[in-house]
């Protein structure tokens, strides 16, 4: 069993939450606004959730989902995430975050500029590119015809094997999209962007397989 903290618990963090539990995983919540703000939810997702703060969380995960705008990052609980193998399920949006000159010249990715906020992690960009309600509806068993994968990207090779193992075992397979510096080929309104999991409207989604997402990924531009 592994414990999983969430810094962020919105749509993603929590889908990724009750998929985590679903699987046997322990999961510890934290958000920016304190633990009391999670109550319910942890109440509602079961035994194994707790509620905490940030750096709580961050210290007690085993893993780590990062699930904020961009534009916390700076708020990020850098020490307790040192030496941790952290998910960045992050997209970098202007309306909300604010422009950011580094991302709208395009000279880093969002992962990059996570990263140097949190420059002792080992950082995995994940989950980023699919819409929640079809992350919770597409796990399937392994070896079955209609298992669905997942892009991957970064640089440390032990932390891509454990986010790999824990992507798995919430019923999808892996695509390693490569390192931290590529992960703008999975980045908003690019082709494997949703689009491979079928649209919005549809909220059970359509299972996309390894082929699929290997030619969205090779058909990005920059």
């Amino acid at each position: 069993m592994t414990t999983v903290g969430f810094i962020g618990s919105g749509y993603i963090g929590t889908t990724l939450a009750r998929l985590a539990i679903e699987a046997g995983h322990q999961v510890v919540l934290g958000n920016s606004r304190g633990p009391e703000t999670l109550a319910d939810t942890a109440a509602e997702l079961g035994p194994r959730a707790s509620a905490a703060t940030s750096g709580e969380a961050a210290a007690a995960g085993d893993l780590v989902v990062v699930t904020v705008p961009v534009s916390a990052f700076p708020n990020l609980p850098a020490a307790p995430l040192a030496g941790k193998t952290v998910i960045d399920t992050c997209n970098y949006g202007p309306e909300r975050d604010g422009h950011i000159p580094e991302l709208d010249s395009k000279s880093l990715t969002s992962s990059e500029l996570l990263l140097r906020y949190i420059p002792d992690a080992m950082l995995v960009k994940a989950f980023n590119n699919i819409f929640f309600k079809h992350l919770l509806s597409l796990p399937r068993p392994a070896g079955t015809a209609d298992r669905s994968y997942l892009p991957i990207a970064g640089d440390s090779a032990p932390a891509k094997a454990a986010v790999t193992e824990f992507i798995e075992s919430l019923g999808y397979s892996v695509v390693d999209a490569g390192p931290l510096a590529h992960s703008w080929r999975q980045a908003t309104d690019t082709p494997v962007w949703g689009t491979p999991y079928g649209p919005a409207s549809n909220e059970k989604g359509q299972p996309a397989g390894e082929h699929a997402i290997r030619a969205a990924l090779a058909t990005a531009t920059r």
